[in-house]
């Protein structure tokens, strides 16, 4: 497949990092290093889904492994979810190989480290948008192999629609069924047989360990 950097259609690019400043770093970059495509920005997660929305025809969102509203490695589970047709790559200062395996078994498109050059991450959204899997150059050689854990979980966090995801998220907040209720606009009977959906699919037996499930997709951010 042809790259759409390289066709006479104009690609989609959403660049999501809660930095103002970098965001507009890679924008200015991306826009003279990456000929023929258009970006838009969104510094919060929930600025995210508003934009995706709004924009179906996106081909491509940058997101940060640490956004405002999400934790570690949610928010790509959640995008994954909801918008099945969107590549998501995850950019982030954590080089951590181990990291980088983690995020491409629960279905990141790519892995770009931020001290990676402008050339680096143009061939890598160039790659990406050609239907290919991209990580860093430097790491491939020390990926450790797919972890039969993470897929596993990865696989029963497939199980979940994007409501349940979104109430499994609140539940790691500590929200109580009548908050979550509130927070997602729908009545508690609703979310109470949300929780019990989402019991089943992670084959769990009680909400704690479901929080205690979700909160492996978290991840400590780098020193």
């Amino acid at each position: 497949m042809k790259s759409r950097f390289l066709s006479t259609q104009p690609a989609k690019v959403i660049i999501a990092d809660d930095h103002p400043l970098f965001r507009e770093a890679i924008k200015k970059a991306l826009e003279v290093s990456c000929n023929n495509a258009g970006f838009l920005e969104a510094g919060s997660f929930e600025g995210l889904q508003d934009l995706v929305d709004e924009n179906q025809d996106v081909d491509l969102v940058l997101l940060d492994l640490h956004m405002p509203g999400v934790s570690g490695f949610a928010g790509l589970v959640y995008l994954c979810k909801r918008y099945p047709g969107v590549p998501v790559v995850m950019i982030s200062a954590n080089e951590d190989p181990v990291v980088i395996r983690r995020a491409l078994d629960h279905g990141a498109a790519g892995f770009i480290p931020k001290s990676s050059s402008t050339d680096e991450i143009c061939e890598a959204i160039n790659t990406i948008l050609a239907g290919e899997i991209w990580s860093p150059d430097s790491v491939q050689s020390n990926l450790p192999g797919r972890n039969d854990s993470e897929i596993s979980l990865a696989k029963r966090m497939a199980e979940l629609t994007p409501q349940q995801f979104k109430v499994l998220m609140l539940m790691t907040q500590g929200l109580l069924n009548k908050q979550i209720a509130y927070e997602l606009k729908v009545s508690e009977p609703t979310i109470k047989a949300h929780v019990t959906a989402i019991m089943k699919k992670l084959a769990v037996n009680n909400r704690t360990q479901a929080v205690l499930i979700a909160q492996h997709l978290s991840v400590a951010r780098p020193n």
